[in-house]
Formats: C-alpha cells, structure tokens, sequence
C-alpha cells in the first residue's frame, strides 16, 4: 500500500495549478444520463473517485472516451471525458457499484427522469436519515415518482413522466439539490426548489444543463425555478477549478511561509476561506492568473472558525486550519456545523504533537512553537491532507500511511508540491 513520506522544514515557493472540482465533476458525470447524445466534459480531475462513476455509468450502457494529451497540454491538465449515453441497457445500479461511493446514488434522478424507471442499492453503510437519503428521496416523490425500498435497493417508477412540483427541503442539501435538479430537467411543467443548497458546484451542473437545454434559473440562490423540457441535446462544458484543493495549498503555504500562484483558482469560490487565512497572518492576492497566497517569517494569529453551506466556510476544508491553527501564538477555535464525526484527523493530528481539546462540535486548539514528524494514517478524504499539511511545516520526518484516501480527492498532490520545494515523495508498495 502507498505511502507518502515528507522530511519538513521547507517554505513553498512557486505554482501550483488547480485541477478541476471533484465535487462537480461527479454530478456532470452523471448528468450525461439525461441525453442521447454526446456530453464532452473538459478538465476533468484524474482522481480515483473519477474513475468509480465512469464504471457505474458503464453498467447503465453508457460509452466513456478520454480524450489524449494535445498539443500545448501541461501535465496537470485535467483529462477531457466524451460521455455518450444513446442507448441505456441497464436501469439498476447494483450494490457493489454504488456502496463504494455515495455520490452513485445520484444516478437514480436521470435514469427516473428519462427511463422512467431505475433501482439503485442504497449507498453502503447508510442508515436512512444519516447524510439524508431520504431527503433525496422526498424529493423525488414529490416529483410524482412512487418510490419502495426492497432488500437495500430503492425501486422507482414513474410510468407517465415525472411532474413539476414545489420542494421545500427542510435543509440545506446539496445532493438532495443535484438530485432534484437533474430530475426536474425532464419532467412535466415548472418545479421550484426551495431552501436549495447555493454550492458553486450546484451553479457549475445548471450552467451545463442549460447548454444542453434545460431551463433552470436561480441557481447559486435558494430558490432554483426550472422549467421541465421534453429532451435534452449534447454539449461541451469545462468543470470548474476546485475551491477544496485551492484552499487546502492555501493553507499549505500559510503553515510553511513562502509565496506560491494558485494557477486557475477562483477567489469567489472560497472567500470566507480565504478571509481566514488573512486574519491568520498571510497574504491573498487577486491576480489574473489566480490567487497568489504568501506568508513572511512572521507568526501566525489565532482564528475561530464554524462551517457553514456556502457562502460559509466549508466543511471540506475544516481541518486544514486545524493544521495551520497548531503553530499558532494562542488558541482558536474550529466548530464542525454539517457533519458528525467529521474530527477523526484530530487524534492524528495529535501524534505531531498538536494539542487539540474536543468538546461536542468545537475543538480548542492551543498553538506550539513546533511540530514534531510522526508516522500518521489517512482516516478520510478531505481531513487527510491536514496530516500532509502538517507533515510540511513539522520537524524531521512525516509518513503518512493509507494515502488511497488522499487520491480520491487530490490529483498528484506529491507532484505539485515537490515543484514547489517540498521535500515530499511516494513510497510505492
């Protein structure tokens, strides 16, 4: 199994280009359910949670090209995906396909939308109610799909079409938003979806739908209006760049100072990030090319930190200023809002020698003059990377074990780092 060992101490300096959203790229993925003809999906991330739903999309019937390398292509260059989906064999999506990830159970909206029809294996190891399926669910039904849930599987129809409908989401989702947007997309009149989630991911897969034909407005607002279309044609569209890997070097460079490019980072993307690590003590700067983010020898402040939807700060990047907040000159504060059981990096993070205090939903960090190098273990994909982060700035050396979490959500993270003075390599096997 891979590992990644770090020896710690060097500032970053250089470039780093943003891959594209996993977040998006996903959803897209599956949005090329909803047509006959050909979606053609530009700077894709080459990830290993990219490759799951092109396996899931081929059990359907769907045919996948990736394009080659062009002329002019940097290697950081995300990959170009043809996603044909003319003729759909297959409505079920099994078991062993979607329990390996849970964004798989989205594939239910296009196949009801379009087949009128499609069993889908609930997600592995989710109880109904915990990351709400049965929102998902809700708002399907809502669509006037009679929905039953058989030996894990739930089997929908809707044998005359899906409706417009009005959906209250009693809160902020953003699959239950994918999932009543891409259902709605094909059904019978005007759906408005209320309290939807304002994610820019959510505006990235509207953006696309429109260029195949949708009519969905509002999107990035709570309330989405889409107007239902009888099909929807092909289209080329280019996933946006992504805010979770640009905050996370982002942080990165405010732990080990130095001065790095965000090449291709959006800052709208991720500003209460962004006005974080200024309260911290680094330097943002807006540029044409990105973000350009540095930190001089100077400390860092201490920062009080809740995750919120967005425009808030994001869950995905919550312990990554856990990270940075270790070496910091007094105590801050990190409250976890979205997800239960979202600070298992903590008792990692603690190995460096990070004092980190839980209590409920808030972990009090007390900052030290210096991290020391452990041997770590990876226990998810986003909170992962806080350990690389932390690795960077501590002294001696850092191995971080079990890094197949880290390659489902950050391409070539050894690679961008090493260009930019990071002493940090791959141990295969």
């Amino acid at each position: 199994m891979d590992r990644i060992r770090i020896v710690g101490g060097s500032k970053l300096n250089g470039t780093i280009p943003i891959s594209g959203a996993k977040n998006a790229a996903l959803p897209l993925m599956i949005a090329g359910l909803l047509s006959e003809e050909t979606l053609i999906l530009d700077n894709v991330p080459r990830l290993a949670d990219v490759a799951q739903p092109q396996r899931i999309l081929g059990n359907h019937g769907v045919d996948i090209m990736s394009a080659g390398k062009r002329p002019g292509d940097h290697e950081y260059q995300g990959q170009t995906l043809h996603i044909s989906a003319k003729n759909i064999i297959d409505t079920t999506a099994p078991y062993e396909l979607v329990s390996k990830m849970r964004a798989s159970f989205w594939v239910i909206a296009p196949l009801l939308a379009r087949m009128q029809e499609a069993k889908v294996s609930l997600p592995g190891g989710c109880a109904i109610g915990t990351r709400p399926v049965d929102l998902l669910i809700m708002a399907l039904e809502k669509l006037g799909a009679e929905l039953t849930i058989d030996g894990g599987y739930v089997i929908a129809k809707a044998p005359g079409g899906l409706k417009g409908a009005e959906i209250d989401f009693p809160k902020v989702t953003v699959s239950g938003t994918h999932v009543a947007l891409m259902a709605a997309t094909l059904a019978k009149g005007t759906t408005i979806i209320n309290n939807a989630a304002c994610e820019p991911e959510i505006v990235d897969v509207a953006d696309c739908l429109n260029k195949m034909g949708a009519r969905v407005t509002g999107a990035g607002t709570p309330r989405i209006v889409i107007e239902g279309v009888a099909k929807l044609h092909g289209a080329r569209h280019t996933v946006l760049p992504d805010r979770i890997e640009t905050g996370t070097y982002a942080m990165a460079v405010a732990m080990t100072g130095g001065d790095v490019q965000l090449s291709g980072a959006r800052p709208e993307l991720l500003q209460s990030a962004l006005d974080v690590l200024t309260q911290a003590g680094a330097t943002i700067t807006v540029n044409n090319d990105g973000i350009r983010v540095s930190r001089n020898g100077a400390g860092l402040s201490p920062v009080n930190v809740s995750t919120a939807p967005f425009p808030g700060f994001p869950t995905d990047l919550q312990a990554q200023p856990m990270a940075l907040m270790s070496c910091a000159k007094g105590s801050s504060h990190i409250t976890e809002t979205i997800f239960e059981n979202r600070f298992m990096h903590v008792q990692e993070l603690a190995r460096f020698g990070a004092r980190i205090h839980l209590d409920g939903e808030t972990a009090t960090i007390d900052g030290i003059a210096k991290l020391r190098g452990a041997p770590v273990m990876a226990t998810d994909l986003r909170a992962s990377v806080s350990l690389v982060i932390a690795g960077l700035a501590a002294e001696g050396e850092t191995m971080v074990n079990r890094i197949y979490h880290l390659d489902r959500g950050f391409e070539r993270l050894e690679e961008k780092l090493s260009a930019c003075g990071a002493t940090i390599e791959r141990i295969s096997g």
